[in-house]
């Protein structure tokens, strides 16, 4: 049994080396890239919390009732607002949308041309499977690590580990609707003379709108999962009185930030039914 632990694989220290070398020649791109988010998320903030909490409320309950045309749904988002804002976590729940925001924004825009580009290439498909696996069961902590690393504490490296680990989702379900489009309509699309763009735009996005919004459901409420484990990287939001609440035994406080995200991420899943059905 020595002999099998005494010649372990060299993950971790290939690894480390992996980092390093990143480290030595990517400095000017991590800042680069650091950067641009930087101004991404500072703009969402802006807007977020340029308005008072109750003109905010005011907002979004306005924009709730044009999708949905609801007094009940109008009425329950109101309600669950002024929770938020009545417990005092209003600017909190502000910085954890900016990082939703984000991490949705990042993942759609570089997850969809992916997927399409996968469902076109099963070869490629195949090689991709067992990589989106190993993001998506690799434990979050470990993204983090990296992500101080290159970025600092902040939003950034919360918002890169949160979109390490949703991504797979829009890839996932891109590519799942795209690859299930049926061949008839592909036929149909053949037979009246359409090229490979006017076949993806008018026959595969439309076929494939609901997997896509899917996706985009997905990536929100598992960038909401992730904002307790980005805020141990100093990233804004509701996860910091969390962590604040575990490391002073705090039941108090805990309970207060855990159901208003809670109240949160329940606002978000139904304004995004709205949209997916709309």
């Amino acid at each position: 049994m020595e002999w099998l632990t005494d010649n372990k694989i060299p993950v971790g220290k290939a690894a480390e080396s992996v980092v390093d070398w990143l480290i030595a020649n990517g400095s000017a791109f991590f800042d680069a890239l650091e950067n641009g988010l930087s101004v991404i998320v500072e703009a969402i903030l802006a807007v977020l919390q340029f308005p008072p909490p109750l003109i905010g409320v005011a907002i979004i309950t306005v924009m709730s009732f044009l999708l949905h045309r609801s007094i009940i749904f109008t009425i329950a988002m109101a309600v669950g607002l002024l929770f938020i804002v009545n417990q005092g976590y209003w600017e909190e729940t502000t910085e954890t949308l900016t990082l939703v925001l984000s991490s949705a924004f990042l993942c759609m825009a570089i997850g969809v041309p992916i997927g399409i580009y996968l469902a076109h290439h099963p070869r490629a498909f195949a090689i991709a499977r067992p990589i989106l696996d190993l993001m998506q069961t690799l434990p979050t902590f470990v993204y983090l690590i990296p992500a101080i690393i290159f970025f600092g504490i902040g939003m950034v490296p919360g918002l890169v580990a949160t979109v390490i680990f949703v991504i797979p989702a829009p890839i996932r379900l891109t590519q799942l609707g795209i690859a299930a489009t049926p061949a008839a309509l592909r036929e149909a699309g053949t037979a009246f003379g359409a090229s490979s763009w006017q076949m993806l735009r008018k026959v595969e996005l439309p076929y494939a709108l609901p997997q896509i919004m899917a996706g985009l459901t997905q990536t929100i409420m598992l960038s909401l999962s992730m904002v307790v484990i980005a805020a141990l990287v100093g990233a804004d939001g509701l996860g910091i009185p969390i962590v604040r609440a575990l490391n002073t035994v705090n039941t108090s406080l805990g309970f207060e930030a855990g159901f208003v995200i809670v109240v949160l991420a329940i606002l978000l899943d139904r304004l995004l039914r709205v949209k997916k059905t709309s």
